[in-house]
């Protein structure tokens, strides 16, 4: 129906027709427009339905980068289910470990250049042995293009919804969409407990730099050195306090949405990071977890 059709409809319908119809149309062209820009990304997500409940009841370990990690012993989780993420296969037993899943979430980039991503990538497959890697589906083309990760299972993750605007306290559909994560320790928490995970173990997420003013690794980055604009390349936070605070409620927000999310389905997240800021989950020792 052309514009000047419709307007003219406007005066000769009855009006509660005229109102269902408009909605009609208002829904179809959202969805059209949806279809146009994201459709290709939401049917690279639609295979992750398969790993619905795939270790239903189990427990895993979500091994971010924080610095406290050096400090902790890791070698019992070689025997647990464990999710590393980003550059986390440079941490000294990674090849101990043997993470069964890898995660990278959106890339931002900005000093990151698609070379950059490249090269990063290249290493990743080099050192994360046979873990299964989840990537935003925003990458799928450089991957394709450039031949990466050939031979290793990857699943495309759709970043579509806001924390911010979600009302339901179900575990986001990863076979559908999940919200733009501030932290990839986030998304790593999404997915254990769309794989039916009970008890889920953060290890290494601090979020100690709008007090320590430095962002540090558990390890001395190699290829993404000094790639993050929040810092100087020696690691240094180049946000203001304001930034900061505003940053921290936002990710504060979404961690206690991951709380709540986790308790609606039965399951807990624990806090097995040596030290850092996160309070929004009980803490437990690493150790008195996986044994000395």
């Amino acid at each position: 129906m052309t514009s000047s059709v419709w307007r003219l409809g406007g005066w000769l319908l009855p009006h509660s027709v005229y109102v269902r119809l408009a909605d009609r149309r208002r829904r179809r062209a959202d969805a059209l427009h949806y279809e146009r820009e994201f459709g290709h990304m939401q049917r690279l997500a639609a295979p992750n339905a398969a790993l619905r409940s795939r270790h239903e009841g189990a427990r895993g370990f979500v091994l971010c980068n924080g610095p406290s990690v050096a400090q902790q012993n890791l070698r019992p989780l070689a025997d647990e289910i464990v999710f590393s993420v980003s550059s986390g296969y440079l941490h000294p037993d990674y090849d101990r470990i043997k993470p069964r899943y890898h995660c990278v979430p959106q890339i931002t980039y900005g000093r990151l250049t698609e070379q950059d991503v490249v090269g990063w990538f290249e290493e990743m497959h080099a050192r994360i042995g046979n873990a299964e890697l989840f990537l935003s589906a925003t990458e799928e083309p450089l991957v394709r293009s450039h031949g990466l990760f050939a031979g290793r299972t990857i699943h495309y993750v759709f970043f579509y919804d806001s924390f911010d605007e979600m009302v339901s306290r179900e575990i986001p559909d990863v076979a559908v969409s999940i919200p733009r994560v501030q932290s990839v320790a986030i998304m790593g928490l999404i997915l254990a407990l769309y794989m039916g995970m009970k008890n889920v173990y953060l290890l290494g997420t601090e979020h100690s730099e709008f007090i320590t003013r430095t962002y540090k690794y558990a390890f001395e980055p190699t290829v993404m050195k000094g790639k993050d604009i929040s810092t100087t390349p020696a690691g240094e936070t180049v946000t203001s306090r304001y930034e900061d605070f505003h940053q921290l409620g936002r990710l504060w927000r979404h961690y206690r949405m991951m709380r709540e999310i986790a308790e609606a389905c039965g399951a807990r997240i624990w806090n097995a990071t040596a030290g850092g800021e996160l309070d929004e989950f009980p803490r437990v020792r690493l150790e008195d977890i996986t044994g000395p």
